[in-house]
């Protein structure tokens, strides 16, 4: 099967857009510097851990349904993939996360001075494939990426912000409101978006609100993912990072709704502190908190609502794509992304 005819949500896409992001990242003149050397090799640590591409193939099948081609938008798929890197190095600094994609955080190994920098220069990378896209559709993708990261960057101020002034009392409107910013914005709405742009088109406008709500639920799965325990290790990320972290999540903002205020209290005692100073027995704590008020359950219950949603918001907006096959596969894949069991 040729790269013309293998279908756009393949994995063998998923190499071809990591060695896209690998070939971008070793461009310049290092001169034979070994410490420029080792600032290459790592720019291409989180894009080599293993991870499952899916918002680059969900931009190329996008393109394909559409009409256009999935060759024509791997750089621009690349560089939505290479977006997510960077923006990962600099979220774990900021999160003070341990792990990304079951593997030490960048910064745990090298620093966050020199994390931030690894992610300033995959940024640049970023730009790097973009300004080689074809010149009828390139003003129109360029101008989607600066939405993308300037939304992505108020919503992740949103999330930043709440935690460093401690604040607990954030309802569910704010906080799928950061959500719409963030995660829905870079993992659905952009990719479903460039892919028309790339095709030649206008983005249908139910791609936008569509994204949003099944954006919501795929950040919401996450969120009660986190508090579940996964003894394979599929899913990539810390159990209960999100409490260690103190992050505002959904579960959160229903806990503090349904809790007696001896217990929010409590709660709040529990992940006020700062991350080295928060022991698994506060977790363990915390967590029963959470499953005696149903917030877990709660937030699985808003999560399928807005899968159910947003992808009869989806199949409105890709009713007359004119690739029916790829536009089918873009609905089975994001499905897949908002009721993931990992």
């Amino acid at each position: 099967m040729t790269a013309a005819t293998t279908p756009p949500l393949d994995p063998a896409w998923q190499d071809r857009i990591r060695d896209a992001i690998l070939t971008v990242l070793v461009r310049g003149d290092r001169r034979d510097e070994p410490d420029l050397d080792r600032f290459v090799a790592l720019q291409h640590d989180y894009p080599r851990r293993e991870g499952k591409g899916l918002r680059g193939r969900l931009a190329l099948a996008s393109a394909v349904a559409h009409g256009g081609s999935a060759e024509e938008a791997l750089p621009v798929a690349a560089a939505l993939e290479l977006f997510q890197n960077w923006v990962l190095v600099h979220d774990d600094v900021e999160d003070d996360s341990d792990e990304r994609r079951g593997a030490p955080a960048l910064h745990r190994t090298v620093g966050p001075a020199i994390a931030i920098n690894v992610g300033d220069a995959m940024h640049v990378a970023m730009w790097d494939l973009l300004i080689g896209i074809r010149a009828d559709w390139r003003d129109a993708v360029l101008r989607e990426f600066l939405a993308t990261i300037r939304t992505t960057a108020e919503g992740q101020h949103l999330d930043l912000t709440w935690v460093a002034d401690g604040r607990f009392a954030v309802d569910r409107e704010a906080y799928l409101g950061m959500v719409e910013r963030k995660t829905a914005t870079y993992t659905v709405v952009a990719p479903l978006r460039l892919g028309a742009y790339v095709a030649g088109r206008t983005p249908h406008p139910q791609l936008t609100a569509a994204g949003r709500v099944l954006g919501r639920a795929f950040q919401i799965r996450d969120d009660v993912l986190n508090l579940t325990p996964d003894p394979e290790g599929g899913y990539g990320k810390e159990f209960a990072g999100d409490l260690y972290e103190g992050k505002r999540t959904l579960v959160l903002a229903i806990a503090f709704e349904r809790l007696a205020d001896r217990d929010a209290e409590r709660l709040r005692s529990l992940l006020g502190r700062p991350r080295a100073e928060i022991l698994a027995s506060d977790v363990a704590e915390a967590l029963a908190l959470l499953e005696r008020c149903g917030a877990v359950q709660e937030a699985q219950r808003i999560a399928e609502r807005d899968a159910r949603d947003g992808l009869a918001g989806l199949r409105q907006a890709l009713a007359d794509a004119p690739n029916r096959e790829a536009a089918d596969a873009i609905v089975a894949l994001v499905e897949t992304l908002a009721t993931r069991d990992r």
